[in-house]
């Protein structure tokens, strides 16, 4: 088994039973992304790309219960599993470290290019029709009621009130229309702005219709 197959079941086997959007299909549509996008970097380490578009969610703290303690665990299982060597899983754990839209809200972190392409094509994933999807499984998976006129979106994100509870539609507003002017890459840019248009699209019919 390729070290590049170990990592992909290391990280389906963290995935299993997810219900937030944030399953083995999102991360398969992550690591797609960043296939399309490594076609204008030749002479990026496609592997670390890769491995880390699989790993990205692995210790996520929103999806489990001991961040570091998952951080821990995925670290041997790379270096016992995957046979990666220490240097390299520094790497991947570094981007992931550093790359999360919560980290970069109060200030930008620095990514090398390798991060900065796994970054893009996780958002990307937040975009377009299944980030319509995946906004509404999230919202309903956490209790979060579709749109509540008494709660109107907030004007400025913070890592101090980030993960408030708000409305489905109101992340929209906060989060997801926001995304395109934070990506990294040109090709990325440009998917975001037109997957955006078409969620602004979404979100006014929903608005005409209720």
């Amino acid at each position: 088994m390729d070290q590049l197959t170990a990592i992909a079941q290391i990280a389906q086997e963290q995935a299993v039973g997810d219900r937030s959007g944030h399953d083995f299909a999102h991360i398969q549509r992550v690591v797609a992304n960043a296939r399309r996008l490594l076609a204008a970097y030749p002479t990026v380490d496609r592997t670390l790309v890769l491995a880390t578009a699989y790993l990205h969610d692995y210790y996520d703290e929103k999806l489990v219960a001991d961040s570091a303690q998952a951080k821990a665990a995925l670290e041997q299982k790379l270096a016992v599993t995957a046979g990666l060597p220490k240097d390299d899983i520094n790497q991947i754990t570094f981007i992931i470290d550093h790359m999360s839209f919560a980290k970069n809200i109060d200030t930008r972190q620095p990514l090398p290019l390798a991060g900065q392409i796994v970054q893009d094509a996780d958002r990307l994933d937040a975009l377009g029709a299944v980030g319509i999807f995946r906004a509404i499984r999230y919202g309903a998976t956490h209790g979060s009621p579709d749109y509540d006129p008494a709660i109107p979106p907030r004007q400025q994100l913070t890592a101090a009130n980030y993960r408030q509870p708000s409305t489905i539609i109101n992340h929209f507003y906060e989060k997801l229309f926001t995304l395109a002017g934070t990506m990294n890459t040109p090709a990325a840019r440009q998917m975001a702005e037109e997957r955006t248009a078409f969620m602004k699209q979404f979100v006014a019919e929903y608005m005409a219709e209720i």
